[in-house]
């Protein structure tokens, strides 16, 4: 698929060029992927000379580890995970995590590419995963298996811990990777906002349900 579009920016300085290289790979490397994206298209789209990715990433592979890493820290800027440090009650921010969850995801403004991106790396990995997962994805997942020790309590171990959350964490995953399936079953099943926000309670209190007789049973093993 070759995006027919030429990104523009206003200025002509370096830092205009590599922004455009950004926001046109992170275009094209989410509609075809990494290994299928080529620095010409790329360039094309952004306007820019052949040689430009080099200079600014040092080529094909730092552009594309550069995209993920702009993408994730737009995505959190725009919809950050609770803060660990938040008031409030574990269900409350389990709620916050399982939405801002979703809504990056789901995320149509610009840039749009974070959840396609991330989607893609599943399935087809790249040596940019290991950071992806060091900078973005291990912070979250603490940060969720805090929230599941909490509703759990203390008598549950690390490993029903982190089986809980990644539980959690599945149900988000489903209806962005079987998204195709989805629409085709239901549809009228829309991604919009009140679809999100209805998939985040519905999530949520799916897992709260789950995670109460865990509770019950960590209490037992303490008593």
């Amino acid at each position: 698929m070759r995006l027919n579009r030429t990104i523009h920016a206003g200025g002509n300085g370096e830092w205009e060029t590599r922004q455009r290289l950004l926001d046109a790979a992170g275009e094209i490397f989410a509609e075809q992927g990494y290994r299928n994206a080529t620095v010409r298209e790329i360039c094309r789209c952004a306007g820019a000379n052949v040689a430009a990715v080099n200079y600014h990433f040092g080529g094909k592979t730092g552009l594309y580890g550069q995209v993920l890493r702009y993408a994730h820290e737009q995505s959190s800027a725009k919809y950050p995970p609770p803060a660990a440090d938040k008031n409030g009650t574990p269900q409350r921010r389990l709620l916050e995590f399982v939405r801002s969850f979703l809504l990056r995801m789901f995320d149509e403004g610009r840039p749009a590419w974070h959840g396609k991106l991330t989607a893609l790396e599943m399935i087809e990995p790249t040596e940019a995963l290991d950071r992806l997962v060091a900078q973005g994805i291990r912070p979250r997942a603490r940060a969720l298996e805090s929230i599941v020790r909490e509703l759990i309590g203390s008598g549950a171990g690390s490993a029903e811990i982190r089986l809980c959350a990644m539980s959690v964490v599945a149900q988000c995953l489903f209806y962005q990777h079987c998204r195709a399936v989805i629409t085709r079953l239901y549809p009228d099943f829309r991604y919009d906002s009140a679809t999100i926000e209805r998939l985040a309670k519905h999530i949520t209190r799916f897992s709260l349900n789950a995670l109460r007789p865990r509770r019950r049973k960590a209490k037992g093993r303490r008593s």
